[in-house]
């Protein structure tokens, strides 16, 4: 039987290198009000392989699979979050700055993180409409991505 999950709980938190290379493992802080977290399960890009003894079918392997570049995360937009955001960038700066990476993960109760590297960009301004909820896409560009693994403590 199936063990199916829900999306409760889910935290987008964030850590930076202590050593340069080598993805922190724990002192990851969480970032506050995300609503929605992006897609990073992208197709792999499909390969060609057929040569001329193929005589029915096209043959192909698996490339590489992209990200898409900047990646949104969907907040509240609140005091707390801009807050959080902003403190993220500076330590993002800091760790830039030695030639350390910044890692983000994204925990699911009972089953694990993914984890990956990236530029997290400044807030800029949200459109608005009247009577909703002041949300914000904060991005983040991925530059290494690991994958699935065991939360951070």
């Amino acid at each position: 039987m199936a063990q199916e999950l829900s999306t409760a709980g889910v935290l987008l938190k964030y850590a930076v290198e202590a050593t340069a290379g080598t993805r922190p493992t724990t002192g990851y802080t969480q970032v506050p009000c995300i609503k929605a977290i992006p897609d990073f399960n992208p197709e792999p890009e499909s390969l060609e392989v057929t040569d001329l003894s193929d005589t029915t079918w096209r043959r192909y392997i698996p490339g590489l699979r992209d990200p898409g570049g900047a990646l949104a995360f969907t907040a509240n937009l609140t005091t707390q979050f801009k807050t959080a955001w902003e403190t993220l960038i500076t330590a993002f700066e800091a760790a830039n700055a030695d030639g350390k990476a910044t890692w983000f993960e994204i925990m699911v109760p009972n089953f694990g993180s993914f984890y990956f590297a990236g530029y997290p960009t400044e807030l800029g301004m949200t459109a608005m409409d009247v009577n909703a909820v002041l949300e914000i896409e904060a991005y983040v560009t991925p530059n290494q991505i690991e994958g699935w693994g065991t939360s951070s403590t």
